[in-house]
């Protein structure tokens, strides 16, 4: 009999490895330190794209997109990712500022969420990030045309090849409504997974007198 792909799914091991511990009982009092240290020891323990991240947003019609963009930097402002204006991104945070983070670092059995509302950065940060890209990637960005409908993907080559040519005359230059974003959160989650389903959830809540640390129920 065919397995079905319900029993191959069930059948995946989950937290099949040793895992790091945490104890809540000694995090800091705000979520940035935390974030960091979980980040780099991603990093140092070989975790492929730690900066990877699941960025969630809504327009106006409230349907929700998301999309894995690459962390940018973390400040005492919060965290910051970058998109076109013109592009699907930069449409849903006109008309509802506001998005969800969630890194997850699947070999330490780690998770981060994050929420909150998002706030334009300056044509100086932004115009920073952009020339901080790779030829390639400031190549796409000043095409203008993520996500529309492609015909032909020689149209598309011949068209990067374009604005590759363009940024070598023109190092300088800034795709037009290029914008650095930062989501200045509200919640914080930190979520430690266990082999036995004992996982620790340490959320932080900013309130108006500062953050408030809450242990959640798995």
């Amino acid at each position: 009999m065919t397995e079905s792909l319900r029993d191959v799914l069930r059948g995946l091991p989950v937290f099949d490895v040793a895992l790091p511990e945490f104890d809540p009982a000694g995090a800091p009092a705000e979520p940035v330190p935390l974030f960091n240290d979980w980040l780099l020891g991603a990093v140092s323990a070989g975790v492929q794209e730690p900066h990877a991240m699941t960025v969630s947003t809504a327009g106006a019609d409230g349907m929700p997109s998301a999309r894995i963009l690459i962390l940018k930097n973390v400040t005492a402002d919060g965290w910051q990712f970058a998109s076109a204006e013109a592009g699907h991104k930069g449409r849903d945070l006109a008309e509802r500022p506001y998005a969800a983070l969630t890194f997850h670092w699947q070999p330490l059995g780690r998770q981060v969420r994050i929420r909150g509302p998002v706030v334009r950065e300056s044509a100086e940060r932004s115009a920073a990030d952009f020339l901080a890209r790779s030829t390639a990637a400031r190549a796409e960005a000043l095409l203008g045309m993520q996500s529309k409908p492609l015909a032909d993907p020689a149209e598309r080559d011949g068209a990067v090849a374009e604005a590759v040519a363009r940024i070598e005359r023109e190092p300088g230059l800034v795709a037009p409504g290029w914008l650095l974003h930062t989501v200045c959160a509200d919640s914080v989650e930190f979520w430690q997974g266990d082999r036995d389903r004992n996982h620790t959830r340490l959320h932080y809540r900013r309130t108006e007198q500062g953050w408030v640390r809450e242990l959640l129920w798995p």
